[in-house]
């Protein structure tokens, strides 16, 4: 079917990516890599430590817990519209185009600033893994050189973007590697700092208490809304899983369990680094100690050489692998997303282009590369100040498109709530509260960002950068979208995506079948 005669019923239906090509573990490997734990721990783990204490496990927990709620959603929603565009397509359908639209835009953006992100965190650790393998620590100042480390982020994208472009084998091929390593290397940096505190070689030996594990120990509600805030960034990824849904071998219930065992198996990860990290330096200020603020942008170089010893340089190369592994496999999900949105006309249908030879989003992932590219390159000349709080506004973006697809099960599934025990929670309760938590933190994100302290500290007219660039990329998003509707209105009218609930589907498919149809609207895909 072509993306013009796309939905002529309001339909979905599949739009030539090579299904079967995706099992349950490649997608589960998938959303771990883009979620990059070694590269995102050392980033969070000093904050958090410094902030509350003994409590960091406490409120990864509390973090973990909006996510999974939101995770049990997406679950819901694939099961039953199983397509590339996730987000977007079941905003689409539940709330109809302008709100699904904006949704996959706040989804494309955040993915496309993470991208930029990725790629120069990838930079940092080349040029510091270099420096420690040559001996030669000047080697690591290369990272700021403004041309120099343009041009290298500029190589890296590059290279994820081929690899991306390349069929899903090839990409799963080289995430079971990467992912592999990753894990191997930061799962064993936590056992061997358990053994050494048993063994008595911990440098700040601290026995593990069940206090570290009690959220209500947690002195502020300041600190749970703090810890809420991180999960978005640390937990944040996990979908990834489901925009594969076309090209796994079950698109109705791999894609779902995968995101729902993803998400298990970092915080399983999150938990026994943090607390063998715990028990190995302590909490300390002074030294390796957690609490210490001159380790805390990057906590497991400090911590490397102590517990590994001459294979600290391993923790270096985990955390580059990481950064660049997740590089490679972010581009599935805003790729997917353009793709559908091209297809079903709410973008150009230019995007909609599937590569002959790979059946993979060619143009999609190409445009997607650029856009970061660019991004990445104005932003890094222009100010790193400026730069770094686009990241900042990741928070409002990741919070606005995941809370309004929990909304968007809840609505969708109205005529399912009361039907058993398991639709009152899985398609109403939990849907509903983890789209609460999120929407409730990205009302307070904008709040906070509105004072020029918040992020960098910059400021525009007396108003923090981070909100200014939150509101720019969210009226870039409307400007785009008026344009799209001047341009091609059919799918702003609802005839390309029909609005539509459960309830009505499942009545579409029943007088399907009964007209004999073999495949009735609701099992387009």
């Amino acid at each position: 079917m072509s993306a013009a005669s796309t939905g002529a019923e309001g339909g979905l239906s599949r739009k030539g990516l090579a299904k079967g090509s995706v099992g349950l573990l490649g997608a589960i490997i998938i959303g771990v890599s883009c979620i990059a734990p070694p590269y995102t721990l050392t980033g969070a783990l000093g904050p958090t430590a410094s902030e509350v204490g003994e409590q960091v496990p406490a409120i990864f927990l509390v973090g973990f817990i909006p996510m999974l709620l939101v995770a049990f959603g997406y679950r819901e929603l694939n099961a039953a519209m199983p397509d590339s565009g996730t987000s977007f397509t079941w905003g689409t359908r539940a709330f109809g185009p302008w709100v699904g639209w904006m949704n996959g835009w706040g989804l494309i953006v955040a993915t496309v600033v993470v991208l930029s992100n990725l790629a120069a965190i990838a930079v940092d650790f080349f040029y510091l893994l270099i420096a420690q393998v040559t001996r030669r620590p000047s080697i690591a100042e290369l990272a700021d050189n403004v041309w120099v480390n343009t041009l290298t982020c500029l190589i890296f994208i590059t290279l994820a973007t081929w690899i991306a472009y390349r069929d899903m084998h090839t990409t799963q091929k080289l995430q079971y590697w990467l992912v592999g390593f990753q894990l191997t290397v930061f799962l064993g940096f936590g056992a061997v700092a358990v053994l050494r505190y048993f063994t008595g070689s911990a440098v700040n030996p601290t026995p593990f208490r069940l206090e570290w594990l009690n959220p209500f120990a947690v002195d502020s509600v300041r600190t749970f809304v703090a810890g809420v805030s991180l999960s978005l960034f640390i937990y944040w990824g996990w979908d990834v899983s489901l925009t594969v849904n076309e090209e796994t071998d079950d698109a109705t219930s791999t894609p779902g369990r995968a995101a729902v065992l993803t998400v298990m198996t970092i915080v399983s990860v999150y938990m026994f680094v943090t607390i063998a990290s715990m028990m190995f330096a302590g909490m300390g200020e002074d030294g390796i100690g957690l609490g210490n603020p001159a380790i805390q942008d990057n906590v497991f170089f400090a911590l490397a050489k102590p517990v590994l010893g001459p294979f600290a340089i391993l923790m270096s190369t985990a955390v580059l692998i990481s950064s660049a592994a997740s590089l490679q496999s972010t581009f599935v999900s805003p790729a997917r997303t353009l793709l559908s949105m091209g297809y079903y006309r709410a973008m150009p249908e230019n995007l909609s282009k599937i590569s002959p030879r790979f059946l993979t989003p060619g143009r999609a992932t190409v445009i997607s590369a650029i856009s970061a590219s660019a991004f990445y390159t104005l932003l890094r000349f222009v100010s790193t100040t400026v730069l770094w709080d686009t990241v900042q506004t990741l928070g409002a973006m990741i919070a606005f498109y995941y809370g309004l697809t929990a909304f968007a099960a809840v609505w969708y599934f109205r005529g399912h709530w009361f039907r058993s025990v398991r639709c009152f929670f899985f398609r109403l309760v939990s849907p509903g509260l983890g789209g609460l938590i999120l929407f409730s933190l990205l009302g307070l994100t904008l709040k906070d960002s509105l004072d020029p302290s918040y992020g960098s500290g910059s400021q525009l007219f007396g108003v923090g950068l981070v909100f200014v660039l939150t509101l720019v990329l969210i009226l870039l998003g409307v400007v785009l979208m008026v344009v799209q509707y001047v341009r091609a209105p059919a799918f702003f009218r609802g005839e390309v995506i029909a609005r539509s609930d459960a309830v009505t589907e499942e009545r579409k498919a029943s007088t399907a079948l009964e007209g004999g149809e073999a495949f009735p609207p609701s099992a387009a895909l």
